[in-house]
């Protein structure tokens, strides 16, 4: 199998080589991809070096047979027709297109099935904290249908990149330095010592692009009605996002079968014994697959609710790890060879 990374500089870039080959994904030959800017650069995977070549609209991707995409929701928009036209199954990490009805939105542990039927021969990475967060409700649906979700999310610096994750270390820096963080270019605010309660655009309703995502996407997922109101908040951690989750079932469940489903829901880690103060952490989370979930208990301003909270690594499950196992499911059900 060939495959192919567009974006390879970047931080999901390198994450997706770093999985690729911990997975043992059955690659015959990996080609890399990327901007003027990375053009040139080389990197090692499986013991041979990878030179980064510049993405153009040519043949490149004629013998191509899986493409892993994550270079802005731009680049996805102007090259899609040419990754994919020679039939090659474009995985994007982007924006782009995770709502358009002919592209399905794919999270492997809730509804992989979606991605054998992909008429644009694209499939559409979800938002990171959708991805975390599905993954932990879809074994709590099974038990009752979900109608409404509350959740405030706590994300790290690397969600915006490796640029914003040098800037915080940055902020520090000048902090300890002279008392005053000058460089400020891209958060909107001083993220150090600091939380900032936006991430992305406002939009018209007073919401947040990223907070919409979690509505719209947790639907299309899900394949459901549940309603989702979302507060996400940029907190001064380097990496993993954290989740507050507030949810409503329509018949009333335990805290007891939420801990027993959980327990064996693939992609999590059950992490919750209160009394003794163990739950999960993001310094634990990071760099691991799973999602962690824990602080478990009955919500006390709802009948039928439940609260938890959960932490995960957004930069492999959030983003490079979701968009292997997609492709690992297609080679398991024989479309992707």
């Amino acid at each position: 199998m060939k495959a192919a990374i567009v974006g390879a500089s970047g931080a999901v870039g390198q994450e997706l080589m770093r999985i690729l080959a911990e997975r043992n994904f059955p690659i015959d030959e990996l080609v890399l991809f990327g901007s003027s800017r990375s053009a040139g650069s080389v990197y090692e995977f499986k013991g041979k070096k990878c030179e980064v070549r510049l993405l153009q609209h040519n043949d490149d991707f004629k013998d191509i047979d899986v493409a892993f995409v994550s270079a802005g929701g731009g680049t996805s928009k102007d090259f899609a027709e040419t990754i994919t036209k020679y039939g090659t199954v474009m995985i994007d990490n982007s924006s782009a297109f995770r709502m358009d009805d002919d592209v399905p939105l794919v999270v492997p542990e809730v509804n992989a099935e979606d991605a054998l039927k992909r008429p644009r021969g694209i499939i559409a990475n979800p938002n990171c904290t959708t991805i975390m967060m599905v993954v932990v409700l879809q074994p709590i649906e099974k038990l009752s249908h979900i109608k409404k979700i509350h959740i405030s999310s706590y994300q790290s610096a690397s969600g915006a990149g490796a640029v914003a994750m040098a800037e915080l270390q940055q902020q520090y820096k000048e902090l300890i330095e002279t008392g005053e963080a000058k460089t400020i270019s891209k958060f909107p605010h001083q993220l150090a010592y600091n939380v900032i309660p936006q991430i992305d655009l406002m939009t018209d309703n007073d919401y947040t692009k990223e907070e919409m995502k979690m509505f719209n996407e947790t639907r299309k997922i899900m394949h459901s009605d549940v309603r989702t109101s979302a507060t996400c908040v940029r907190v001064s951690s380097l990496r993993s996002h954290s989740e507050s989750v507030w949810i409503e079932t329509a018949d009333p469940i335990t805290v007891e079968q939420v801990r027993e489903v959980l327990a064996t829901a693939p992609g999590v880690t059950l992490k919750d014994d209160p009394q003794k103060y163990i739950y999960p952490m993001p310094l634990e989370s990071a760099g691991k697959d799973d999602v962690y979930v824990g602080r478990i208990r009955k919500d006390l301003a709802t009948d039928n609710g439940i609260t938890l909270w959960l932490t995960g690594d957004q930069i492999r499950k959030g983003a490079a790890l979701n968009a292997v196992q997609i492709a690992e499911y297609l080679i398991e059900k024989g479309d992707l060879k």
